[in-house]
């Protein structure tokens, strides 16, 4: 089922975007819901029309979405967390920590923007994840999970 999305949902993709969908997660929830629209000749042509007024103000937003990703990519990152045995971690990480720790930079980026492989993370190491900062600007980041420091106390 082919669907023009009124609003950016998480992992499907932004607002105006035509996505495909299966039949039941359309019709029973993104169209009821006022999240999509049936994807109609008539309403992919009011959609280009749209899209089309929309692109120079969109230049402005790319232009920022590229100069923030540049910024971030400058941004050498090391999350550190606890750990059991080996290199498991206790817990794990998610886009939630990712978000918090760009946020520690002083890079704000909303954690429904940033993808990571397998959802969440259980182990130290190096990995990528995926950054959405505009419809047209998608950038890998790279950034390592390392074992937490442990404090010692001393005795006298």
């Amino acid at each position: 089922m082919e669907l023009i999305l009124k609003q950016d949902i998480d992992n499907l993709g932004f607002k105006d975007e035509v996505v495909i969908v299966k039949n039941g997660y359309g019709r029973n929830f993104l169209i009821p819901s006022g999240k999509a629209v049936l994807a109609t000749d008539s309403a992919k042509k009011v959609l280009a029309e749209n899209l089309k007024q929309q692109t120079k103000k969109d230049q402005k937003l790319v232009k920022e979405a590229e100069k923030l990703a540049n910024a971030i990519l400058k941004i050498d990152l090391k999350i550190s967390a606890k750990v059991g045995e080996g290199d498991k971690l206790f817990g794990s990480i998610s886009s939630k920590n990712l978000s918090d720790a760009l946020s520690k930079e002083g890079k704000d980026l909303d954690k429904k923007y940033i993808i990571i492989p397998g959802r969440n993370i259980k182990r130290l190491g190096k990995y990528e994840a995926t950054l959405r900062l505009h419809r047209n600007v998608v950038i890998k980041y790279p950034f390592e999970i390392i074992a937490e420091t442990k404090k010692r106390k001393i005795s006298k």
